[in-house]
């Protein structure tokens, strides 16, 4: 059936997507005919989700083991390795922001042309039905005219007319003529649940599109504004944008999982579908509306012919029979009857309006109208709503690589932050090197005695070099220089050194060392003073 087209030609990528394996869910191989009534068959839709489902679990359980080894295996602390992770981190969040753009602009790309696809199908839809209503418009109305109009009007004439046989018999034929148009009409197909059905499926599938085009559109402006801002976590070293990141990271992977799965799932179908859409077609029009009738309407080609021919046929004949007859009735009857002469053009005027609406039924019925609103929904389906789905699977791939780059990244950046300020937080204090002890020294004052202590320290073995001076004279007395000299190491040169170029603060001394000093001091000069008054 499907060989016989010439107009709708399937693309090839809905082949590819129909000669997907189709799996129950008791992993048993099913037709991949669309049939989407069947129990097996939706199976065999969800178990492309599940398909999808898997990989989110294998995807989640990769960046656990990730993370574990990362937590387990602590890297040296060293200066190179610092920066080889930097660099990884770098190159890991650039990657990942290049993909997320990629993967943001593929998607833009593949929500629009899905839109436009099923726009295409709502319109067509819309045409179909405006031509159906235009149609059962018609007939209900020729049929209402002639049921109602005519019988009254050829009823009156009948009484006027009662005196001629001739003139009532005409009255009777023009009478079956009319009844035989009600029943050509009557044989046409019943549009109005068509019509009702086309109406509610165009209105349902709009609204489901309007929300699946801005879930996409809110999904695609979160991946963006998540990358962003982990990527100014990671400029600013900020460990709670980067962790809430990470969070709304987690969250997005799971969601680019889940719209893989429903885009597969729906690609598949739809493929499935549109390679043959007649054999679905006729199996959900059987009877309802004919075979011909439906063949006519989605091949329509010349070798088919008009299944509606006889009826609009006979429908033509028999309104040509009755005006000829009313033609004959106002020449010859009116001159005798002049009473007749307004149901007479009463009834010429329904014919008139009766063939107006034969012309237009047969417009309507004709299978271009409704074989192009058939293929232009087709194209819709096929081309631009199955290529959409497709470029929005690639976002959904794209997107779940990129965050899981990111998600990867954000630890590592993470950790190099902590171990940053905990290395800041190791610094002494007390060094006089450090900026910070310089800043906190003027504050502190408690700490200048020990700050003095080291530097004097540092100074002794600084001016190791030093030759000492002369000794200067002094006036104190023996002993007391050599119990200076005991206290301070028995070295006298570094008191006689003077302190211009030592490079270090004069020493200070510790409050014990002080004490110990004075105490020393005072008994020498105690024992001095004896010797003297000895």
């Amino acid at each position: 059936m499907s060989s016989a087209r010439v107009d709708y030609i399937a693309p090839w990528w809905t082949y590819w997507l129909h000669n997907f394996p189709h799996v129950n869910l008791r992993f048993q191989p099913v037709d991949n005919s669309f049939l989407p009534e069947e129990e097996n068959y939706q199976q065999a839709l969800m178990f492309l989700g599940c398909v999808a489902a898997a990989g989110l679990g294998l995807n989640l359980l990769g960046l656990a083991v990730y993370l574990s080894c990362l937590c387990c295996c602590r890297r040296d602390e060293e200066d190179q390795s610092k920066k080889a992770g930097s660099c990884c981190v770098t190159w890991s969040a650039v990657a990942a922001a290049l993909l997320t753009c990629i993967a943001v602009g593929v998607g833009f790309y593949g929500n629009s042309e899905a839109n436009d696809g099923v726009y295409q199908l709502t319109y067509s839809f819309y045409n179909a039905n405006h031509t159906l209503g235009g149609v059962d418009s018609l007939v209900s109305g020729t049929m209402g005219s002639m049921r109602s109009g005519l019988h009254l009007h050829l009823a009156r004439l009948d009484e006027i007319f009662a005196t001629r046989g001739d003139y009532v018999q005409t009255l009777r034929f023009m009478q079956q003529m009319a009844d035989n148009v009600i029943k050509q009409l009557l044989g046409l197909p019943d549009w109005a649940e068509a019509e009702m059905d086309l109406a509610s499926v165009a209105d349902h599938t709009a609204n489901i599109e309007y929300y699946r085009w801005l879930s996409y559109l809110l999904l695609l402006i979160v991946d963006l504004i998540i990358c962003l801002l982990a990527c100014l976590g990671l400029a600013k070293q900020s460990r709670w944008l980067l962790t809430t990141m990470m969070v709304f990271g987690v969250l997005t992977l799971v969601l680019s999982w889940a719209s893989l799965g429903a885009d597969l799932a729906i690609a598949v179908g739809t493929s499935d579908f549109c390679v043959a859409p007649d054999r679905f077609l006729l199996s959900q029009t059987k009877g309802v509306i004919g075979t011909d009738i439906l063949h006519y309407y989605l091949f329509c080609n010349q070798s088919l012919s008009n299944p509606f021919q006889q009826p609009l046929t006979i429908f033509q004949r028999s309104l040509t029979t009755m005006q000829i007859q009313i033609q004959g009735l106002l020449q010859f009857a009116v001159p005798l009857f002049p009473t007749a002469e307004r149901d007479l053009l009463g009834v010429q005027h329904l014919l008139n309006s009766s063939e107006a609406s034969l012309h237009q039924l047969t417009a309507l019925l004709d299978c271009r109208g409704l074989n192009k609103d058939y293929l232009d929904a087709m194209v819709g389906v096929c081309y631009d709503g199955v290529e959409g789905t497709l470029y929005l699977c690639l976002f959904s791939s794209l997107a779940a690589c990129a965050f899981t780059v990111m998600l990867c990244a954000i630890p590592r950046a993470w950790r190099q932050i902590a171990c940053k300020e905990r290395d800041y937080d190791d610094i002494d204090e007390e060094d006089p090197f450090n900026p910070r002890a310089r800043r906190v020294g003027p504050q502190n004052p408690n700490l200048t005695n020990m700050h003095s202590f080291c530097s004097y320290s540092s100074s002794m073995g600084s001016q190791s070099s030093l030759h000492p001076p002369a000794p200067a004279v002094s006036a104190a007395p023996v002993s007391d220089y050599t119990n200076q000299n005991a206290l301070f190491g028995g070295t006298p040169r570094f008191e006689n050194v003077p302190l211009i170029g030592r490079g270090s603060p004069p020493p200070s001394y510790s409050p014990t060392m002080r004490a110990t000093y004075l105490s020393m001091t005072e008994e020498q000069r105690r024992q001095t003073g004896n010797d003297f008054q000895a």
